[in-house]
């Protein structure tokens, strides 16, 4: 027997819901990805011997540059910043573990790029990775033209040449974000530009994340996206909203916002 009522239809994802709930896929590196190792030493892990996200984000602007300087890029398109990186921890790195990263860019425009690295493990870890750069002009601190050779490179593994930014992450604390927890700078995270490195920011989620271990239990996917810098002086302070599955960070300077970050489970 039916019912008189009629079962409501689920309410629709925005596409940015459906951007952050998308995989990064599972299709395997080119053959020709750039390649590069690292050891997981005790500067990057925590006290249960997991590879932290900081240190992701470091093993990525290792590998960065050092694919700038194989393929003889570092003098026409030496400088690049992060608007946003995706990490999906499949299987977390562990001490003294051996990864091999894999690079590659799968999507770009004139100015910006989105580039996939893999991490694989001798001890099982799998992380796959995402990050949208932006090749800045040396002079003028401006998004600025890819050089050809570099473009000819990059663009061998693209599927979309026409990339454009759309953010995934509500730029607004929402009104049951907490009131806020300083997040004081140190000198240590200032770069050459007088920002706050973007693997410092990291260091702000693993801070909340250590309340929540649960949230770190594989598989999850943390995201983080830049909106303006954090200088050298700024205040900054960290909101935070907490859902049962999921942990998402706000770092403000003032009433304004500066980068956001989510952390949850796939």
């Amino acid at each position: 027997m039916g019912s008189d009522t009629a079962a409501k239809p689920a309410p629709e994802k925005s596409a940015a819901e459906d951007a952050l709930a998308q995989p990064l896929g599972a299709a395997p590196p080119p053959d020709d990805a750039f390649r590069s190792t690292r050891t997981v030493r005790t500067g990057d892990v925590d006290n249960r011997e997991r590879l932290r996200l900081d240190g992701v984000a470091r093993y990525l602007q290792d590998i960065g540059t050092d694919n700038l300087d194989a393929v003889d890029a570092t003098a026409t398109d030496p400088l690049w910043i992060v608007r946003r990186t995706v990490v999906d921890v499949h299987r977390p790195a562990r001490f003294r573990e051996q990864l091999e990263l894999r690079r590659w860019c799968d999507a770009l425009s004139t100015r910006w790029a989105n580039v996939r690295v893999r991490l694989d493990g001798t001890g099982d870890a799998l992380i796959d990775t995402s990050a949208f750069w932006i090749n800045i002009g040396p002079t003028n601190g401006m998004p600025a033209r890819i050089s050809d050779r570099l473009w000819e490179h990059m663009a061998r593994h693209a599927e979309d040449t026409r990339l454009r930014w759309r953010a995934w992450l509500p730029p607004t604390p929402s009104d049951d974000a907490d009131a806020g927890t300083a997040f004081p700078l140190r000198a240590t995270d200032i770069d050459p530009f007088d920002h706050v490195n973007n693997a410092a920011y990291w260091h702000g989620i693993e801070e909340h994340l250590a309340g929540r271990p649960e949230l770190q239990t594989a598989p999850y996917r943390a995201v983080i996206e830049h909106l303006r810098p954090v200088v050298a002086g700024d205040a900054l302070v960290l909101r935070a909203r907490h859902e049962t599955d999921a942990l998402t960070l706000w770092f403000t300077v003032g009433d304004e916002v500066r980068a956001v970050a989510r952390v949850g489970r796939r």
